[in-house]
């Protein structure tokens, strides 16, 4: 039977627990199969459905009851606001793109792919082969399997021009996810009270990571280009920063790509300064009408220390990323990685090499790009149509996201309501800046589930933008 069948029963059911008295028994589930026309595999899975969410019990042999739920008397945790004191950066502050919601809205918040978007075949066969080799019982190396090491030095080896040494495999260390490498290299590099430069807006997560690292960030304007090569040479001037965080290609929020000129006047301006480029390739593989030149791919002076990760074209379950890194700086970043994670799970390094280095790869790659292409046509189209209002800064050459600027008399957070009230999610782009919003802005994902409803969910931000 199909999942629809399943939900059916789960929501027909929940609606008679919740009028039962304790310890009422349910149909027994012959009784159930004739009642809803289902199988026993359909009627059993609503049963533990009911069961994970703590509703009913099921005793063997007996049957399957209403689970009696005490009243549980109230718990005083007002002792921990002396022990936690103050909290650090941003404390327990969560991004708009992490919620989880379900399937009858139209996600266009989310910052991870659709499923359908993803090598689920070749994802599949890695997990069986890799839990059948070693790596399932073995401690990997510290900084990473070497062939692991090896593929991500090759990949940016590719792109390194004539004149400029290509990196080596040791100078590669392996993270469990970009996200964790983020605060690895704002320690490592920057250290807590110093200045960091960041694009502002610029992605959620390093904001995060930045407080946490407790690092005082430094924001420079940047637009549908990038940043602003003067406002950044002022900036290192002005702080005295010795690094800057940026997302030179297909940035988010923006879909900002640098220009070749824009890139090389970044990195003349880190040189002259001394300074570290954090260079954050989390869109390496999503080009759709540009194929990316890693700035760190023009340096071979340490200058650039290089992110890329693999968990938004592999799988969100396989959380691996790389720092690559030469000089002190590598083994600054090793150190802090070892401190904060010992190593990265050699089973999901395993899975992430498996992927990336089968013939398949490369045409699942020149699929999602079409994949994309059509998906990111067809939100624009969607907005032009029905947010006359909106004004779209540009369209992103790759990459998940459009970045929306609304009227400056938006009410950002109401409008934000409404369109959920009306069954519509969207991430607010207050949550990229770090400092003060310039304007309303909506950052909206085109890379997320049933991109037929995006004609559906602009129609819906429209008119709660026209009740303004």
């Amino acid at each position: 039977m199909s999942n629809d069948s399943s939900t059916r029963i789960v929501a027909d059911l929940d609606a008679w627990v919740a009028t039962a008295p304790p310890g009422a028994r349910l149909p027994s589930t012959r009784e159930l199969v004739r009642r809803y026309g289902a199988s026993p595999v359909t009627v059993q899975k609503a049963l533990r459905a009911l069961a994970a969410r703590g509703l009913v019990e099921s005793r063997p042999g007996v049957g399957t009851f209403v689970r009696v739920r005490p009243v549980a008397r109230p718990n005083d945790y007002g002792w921990q606001t002396a022990a936690l004191g103050s909290p650090r950066g941003l404390g327990p502050w969560r991004s708009t793109a992490l919620r989880t919601l379900p399937n009858d809205v139209i996600a266009l918040h989310s910052g991870y792919p659709d499923r359908e978007l993803l090598p689920e075949r070749l994802v599949r066969a890695a997990f069986t082969r890799a839990a059948r080799g070693d790596a399932a019982v073995s401690r990997p190396p510290a900084a990473g399997l070497p062939e692991l090491q090896t593929w991500f030095a090759t990949e940016l080896g590719h792109a390194t021009p004539a004149g400029v040494a290509p990196p080596t495999p040791s100078d590669v260390v392996i993270l469990p996810g970009s996200q964790s490498g983020l605060g690895v290299a704002f320690r490592a590099l920057v250290g807590a009270g110093r200045p960091l430069l960041m694009e502002s807006p610029t992605y959620w997560g390093a904001i995060l990571a930045a407080a946490q690292a407790g690092v005082r960030v430094v924001p420079v304007p940047s637009g549908s280009h990038g940043p602003d090569p003067d406002e950044l040479a002022r900036a290192f001037e002005r702080t005295g920063a010795r690094a800057l965080y940026a997302q030179p290609s297909f940035a988010n929020p923006t879909g900002a790509h640098w220009s070749p000129a824009l890139a090389g006047r970044v990195l003349e301006t880190v040189r002259r300064h001394g300074a570290f480029l954090v260079e954050d390739d989390w869109a390496h593989d999503l080009g759709i009408t540009a194929d990316p030149t890693p700035v760190a791919a023009l340096d071979d002076a340490g200058h650039v220390v290089y992110l890329r990760s693999l968990t938004k074209t592999v799988s969100p379950a396989v959380r691996i990323a790389a720092v690559i890194a030469r000089g002190p700086a590598r083994e600054r970043v090793l150190a802090d990685t070892q401190a904060e994670s010992m190593y990265v799970s050699g089973l999901l390094q395993a899975v992430a090499l498996d992927v990336v280095t089968q013939p398949a790869w490369r045409g699942h790659l020149r699929g999602l790009r079409h994949q994309l292409a059509a998906r990111r046509n067809l939100l624009v189209a969607a907005l032009r149509d029905h947010v006359p209002a909106a004004h779209l800064t540009a369209v992103p050459r790759g990459g998940f996201n459009l970045w929306v600027r609304l009227p400056d008399t938006t009410d950002l957070p109401r409008l934000v309501r409404e369109c959920e009230a009306d069954g519509v999610v969207v991430a607010p782009g207050d949550e990229w800046f770090p400092a003060e919003p310039t304007g309303p802005h909506l950052r909206l994902n085109y890379a997320g589930p049933n991109p037929g409803a995006f004609a559906d969910g602009a129609r819906v931000i429209g008119r709660a933008l026209a009740r303004q």
